[in-house]
C-alpha cells in the first residue's frame, strides 16, 4: 500500500526567515563571537594555572590580564548583538507565520466553518504557535551555538592531547545514547498536548456560544463535568510532557556527569604519571568537556522540539487546503441577464440527494422568494449559488459564465449574503457598515437611509461601539447593518437566508420590507414567514418540496392553483 504523501510545510517555515537576512547575520556573528569567548575562558584558565604551577607558557601575568580584558569586551559586544538580533528574529518570524496562516484561512469557502472544527485553527494560532515559537524558532540559534562550541572544544582538545581526547569521546557516548533513546518521545507528547488543547478550546467555545441553551435546560452541572474532564485531560497531557522533559534532562545530565568525572580522573592520572599532560591541560579538558557534553545533551532535545513543531505545522497544513474553492478564469463578472440553474443536483452524502434536477432562471433585477418545508433544499440552493459547495452536477450560470469558471474574487464582488445570524464586530456602527474600508459620506448616508438605520444613528451615533458580536444591538438592528453593508458594496445580487427567522413579527416585516424596497438588485430570499402583504411583492415565489421545485409563480397564481403552496400558506395562517 502506498504511503500517504506528506504535506509540504516549506511555505510555512519560509515565513520564519522571510526578510530576516541581516538580523540572522548579526545574530550569527554575535553567536560566533560569544562561543569563541566561552572557549577562550578555558585557554585563559589553563594559562593561569600553568603560570602558577611554574610552567613556561610564554606569557606573564600582565599579558594574561590584558587578554582577559579584551575577551570580556568582545564577550559584552557579542551579547549585545545577540540581545538585539535573536528576539527580533523570533518575534518577526512567528508574526509572519501567523499572518501567513490567517491569509490561507481566508481562502476557504464562504461556508467552510459550518463543516470544519474552528478550534483546530484557534489552537494553531494560539497554543500551537507558542509551542512553535519556543520549540522551532527558539532553538535555531542555540543549535548553532552548541555546534560551534562542540567543534571548537573538540579542536582545542585535539591540540592539547589526542589521547585524552579519544578517552573523552568514548565517555561522551553515554550522554549521546541517553539523548537518542529518549529525545524522540517529545514529538508524540507535543502532538497529544496539541490535540487535548484543541478539545479544550472547542468545549469552551461551545459552552459560551450555547450559554442560553445551557441555562434554559439547566445543564450547568453536566457542562461543568464535560469542561472539567477536558481540563483534566489537558493538564494530564501537559504534565506528561513536562515529566518526560525532566526525565530526558535527568538522563542526559547523569550521563554527562559520569563522562566529565571520568575525564577528570583519567586526566589527573595522566598528569601525575608524566604522560605529557599538565595540570592546566587537565583543567582545560574539564572546562571544555562541558562544551562537548552540553551539545550532545542539548542538540537532540532541540532537534526533537523542532520535529514536534514541524508536526504541529503539518497538522495545520493538512487542514488548511480543505474547503478551498478552486477559482476559474472569469475575472470580470456583471449580471446583465439572469442567474440560471440547469438540471442542478446535489447531495451532502452519496445516495441522499438534497436537490434533484432543479431548473430555473432568476432574471436580473427581480425579487424571488424560496419557500418550502424544512429540509426541502431552500438553503442548500442558496449556498450553491454562492459557491459554498463544489460537488454539484448540472450547471449554475451567471449570464453565460458557469460558476465553476468564475474566480472567487469576482463572484463575491457580484453577490452579498444576509443570513439569520449576522456577525457584527466589536467596532463602531460605521465600521461595521463599511467593513473597515473607505467610502464617501454620501454613499454611507444613502446606505443608512435605505436600510432603515437612520433612527439608530440618530439615537446612538455612527461611532457607537456595537459590542462583542453586536451585543449592544437588537436583532433587527444587526440585520439592517447587514443590508447596509450590501448596499454600500453595491452588489448586483443579494442572497438572503432566513434573515428574519429570529426576529419578532413587526421587526421581521420591517427588515423584509427594506429588502424588497431595493430596486435594481436581484434578490433571492429564503423565508419561512408566509406573510401575504410581503409575498405579493415578490416577482416570483418558488416552492420547493423534497429537493425539487414543486411550483413557481406569483402569489395569486399559486393560491388559485390550490396546490402545495396553497397548503403551506393555509397551514401557516
Amino acid at each position: 500500500m502506498d504511503k500517504k504523501k506528506k504535506t509540504d510545510i516549506r511555505p510555512f517555515t519560509k515565513q520564519f526567515f522571510r526578510g530576516s537576512r541581516w538580523v540572522m547575520v548579526l545574530g550569527l556573528i554575535g553567536t560566533l563571537l560569544s562561543s569563541a569567548c566561552a572557549l577562550a575562558v578555558a585557554w585563559i584558565i589553563q594559562l593561569i594555572i600553568d603560570y602558577i604551577a611554574g610552567y613556561d607558557i610564554g606569557f606573564d601575568l600582565m599579558d594574561i590580564t590584558l587578554i582577559t580584558c579584551i575577551g570580556i569586551g568582545v564577550f559584552i559586544a557579542a551579547y549585545l548583538m545577540v540581545s538585539f538580533s535573536r528576539p527580533r528574529f523570533i518575534a518577526r518570524g512567528i508574526g509572519q507565520y501567523k499572518e501567513y496562516v490567517f491569509r490561507e484561512l481566508t481562502k476557504k469557502n464562504i461556508s467552510a466553518f459550518s463543516g470544519e472544527n474552528s478550534s483546530l485553527y484557534i489552537s494553531a494560532l494560539s497554543n500551537d504557535a507558542n509551542s512553535i515559537e519556543t520549540g522551532y524558532l527558539g532553538n535555531i540559534f542555540p543549535i548553532i551555538e552548541n555546534v560551534l562550541l562542540f567543534v571548537g572544544a573538540l579542536t582545542i582538545m585535539l591540540v592539547y592531547s589526542p589521547l585524552l581526547t579519544a578517552i573523552s569521546i568514548g565517555l561522551s557516548l553515554l550522554p549521546v545514547a541517553a539523548s537518542l533513546l529518549t529525545g524522540g518521545l517529545v514529538v508524540k507528547a507535543e502532538k497529544e498536548l496539541s490535540d487535548r488543547n484543541e478539545d479544550y478550546i472547542s468545549t469552551l467555545r461551545d459552552s459560551l456560544s450555547g450559554f442560553s441553551v445551557i441555562k434554559t435546560f439547566k445543564a450547568e452541572a453536566q457542562m461543568c463535568r464535560i469542561f472539567a474532564r477536558n481540563v483534566r485531560l489537558l493538564t494530564e497531557a501537559d504534565s506528561r510532557k513536562r515529566k518526560l522533559e525532566i526525565i530526558i534532562q535527568m538522563f542526559a545530565q547523569t550521563a554527562g556527569m559520569i563522562a566529565q568525572m571520568g575525564v577528570f580522573l583519567i586526566g589527573a592520572y595522566l598528569a601525575f604519571s608524566g604522560k605529557g599532560v599538565t595540570v592546566g591541560t587537565v583543567m582545560v579538558f574539564v572546562q571544555v568537556m562541558n562544551y562537548v557534553l552540553s551539545p550532545i545533551a542539548v542538540i537532540p532535545g532541540c532537534i526533537a522540539q523542532i520535529k514536534a513543531s514541524k508536526g504541529l505545522i503539518r497538522k495545520l497544513a493538512d487542514a488548511l487546503p480543505e474547503n478551498v474553492r478552486e477559482s476559474g478564469t472569469v475575472e470580470e463578472l456583471k449580471l446583465d441577464d439572469s442567474i440560471s440553474v440547469e438540471n442542478l443536483s446535489f447531495a451532502y452524502e452519496p445516495e441522499k440527494p438534497v436537490l434533484k434536477n432543479v431548473d430555473f432562471t432568476f432574471e436580473a433585477g427581480k425579487s424571488y422568494a424560496l419557500v418550502g418545508g424544512s429540509g426541502s433544499g431552500k438553503s442548500t440552493l442558496l449556498n450553491l449559488l454562492m459557491a459554498s459547495y463544489p460537488g454539484y452536477t448540472g450547471a449554475i450560470r451567471y449570464d453565460e459564465s458557469e460558476l465553476r469558471d468564475i474566480t472567487s474574487e469576482s463572484l463575491y464582488e457580484l453577490i452579498s449574503v444576509i443570513q439569520q445570524n449576522v456577525f457584527v464586530f466589536n467596532a463602531s456602527i460605521r465600521d461595521n457598515i463599511t467593513m473597515f474600508s473607505e467610502f464617501s459620506k454620501e454613499a454611507v448616508d444613502k446606505a443608512i437611509e435605505l436600510s432603515g438605520l437612520s433612527a439608530l444613528i440618530a439615537e446612538k451615533g455612527e461611532d457607537y461601539l456595537c459590542g462583542e458580536n453586536g451585543s449592544g444591538l437588537s436583532g433587527g438592528e444587526k440585520q439592517r447593518i447587514s443590508i447596509a453593508r450590501s448596499l454600500l458594496k453595491n452588489s448586483q445580487v443579494l442572497l438572503v437566508d432566513e434573515a428574519t427567522a429570529a426576529l419578532d413579527a413587526q421587526t421581521a416585516f420591517q427588515v423584509s420590507d427594506s429588502i424588497l424596497n431595493l430596486d435594481g438588485i436581484t434578490r433571492i430570499v429564503v423565508t419561512h414567514a408566509l406573510d401575504e402583504a410581503l409575498l405579493r411583492r415578490y416577482d416570483c415565489i418558488l416552492t420547493l418540496k423534497n429537493g425539487s421545485i414543486a411550483e413557481s409563480g406569483g402569489f395569486d397564481e399559486l393560491m388559485d392553483k390550490k396546490g402545495y403552496f396553497y397548503s403551506l400558506y393555509t397551514v401557516s395562517q
